[in-house]
C-alpha cells in the first residue's frame, strides 16, 4: 500500500481563518469548555496536551484559565508561542511526538479535528490513553459522514474552507465508527460518552480514563 505524503503545514498556517472556520472552531471551543466544567467544576490548573493544535494553538490559548501547563503538538507552530511561559511546543508529526511523552502525565488530552487526518487512528488513541492520568479526560472531535458533504461543498465549491485540509481527510465518523476505536484504545464503555452537535456535522467523544483495577 502506498504511504500517503506527510503533511508539512499546520491548520491556520498558510491562510487566515474564514468565517466558516471560525464558526467551527468556536463551536468546538465552547463545547470543550462545557465538558471541562462538568468534569472539573470551576477552572483549576490542569496539565493539558493539545495534539494537532494548529499553527496558532487558538484552542489552548482560549483555555488559559484552566492551564497549569500545556503541551502543544503539531508539525509547525507559531514561534511566538514558544515565549509563553505556560506552553511547551513540540514541532513533530503526532505519530513521532506522542511516544516520547511521559505516561500518566496529563489531566486532559485534546484531539480536535485531528483523528480524521490520521492513517492509524487506533495507535493514536492508544497513545492518548497512555499519557492520561487515571481519571483524566480525552476529548475527541471529528466530522461526521453528514458533515462530509457540507465540508466538501465549503472547501471545493465555495472556497470557504481550506481544500488541502479536506484532501487530507482519511475517514469520517459516526458513533458506530468511533466507539469501537475508543474501546480498543482502553477506555471502558461506562466511561465513554458520544454526542452529535453543530446540527449533526460533528461528533464529540468524552472519555474518562479508568482509575480501577481493570486498567
Amino acid at each position: 500500500m502506498k504511504t500517503p505524503p506527510q503533511r508539512q503545514t499546520a491548520f491556520g498556517q498558510e491562510r487566515p481563518l474564514t468565517w466558516v472556520d471560525q464558526w467551527g472552531t468556536g463551536g468546538s471551543r465552547r463545547r470543550i469548555e462545557r465538558e471541562l466544567r462538568k468534569t472539573f467544576g470551576a477552572p483549576r490548573p490542569l496539565q493539558l496536551l493539545d495534539l494537532g493544535c494548529g499553527y496558532h494553538a487558538r484552542l489552548t490559548q482560549a483555555l488559559e484559565p484552566w492551564l497549569e501547563r500545556a503541551t502543544c503538538v503539531d508539525v509547525a507552530v507559531d514561534p511566538a508561542l514558544k515565549k509563553i511561559a505556560k506552553l511547551t511546543v513540540v514541532e513533530k508529526p503526532l505519530e513521532r511526538a506522542l511516544p516520547s511523552l511521559l505516561a500518566k502525565k496529563f489531566d486532559v488530552v485534546l484531539l480536535v479535528s485531528v483523528l480524521e487526518h490520521v492513517g492509524d487512528p487506533d495507535a493514536l488513541l492508544q497513545g492518548c490513553e497512555r499519557v492520561l492520568k487515571p481519571g483524566g479526560l480525552l476529548l475527541v472531535n471529528v466530522p461526521t459522514w453528514r458533515g462530509k458533504f457540507f465540508l466538501e461543498v465549503s472547501a471545493f465549491r465555495m472556497g470557504l474552507s481550506p481544500a488541502q485540509e479536506m484532501d487530507d481527510h482519511k475517514m469520517y465518523y459516526d458513533a458506530r465508527d468511533l466507539w469501537p476505536c475508543l474501546i480498543r484504545a482502553g477506555f471502558l464503555p461506562s466511561s465513554v460518552k458520544l454526542s452529535y452537535y453543530k446540527f449533526g456535522l460533528n461528533l464529540m467523544a468524552v472519555c474518562r480514563k479508568s482509575t480501577g483495577a481493570l486498567r
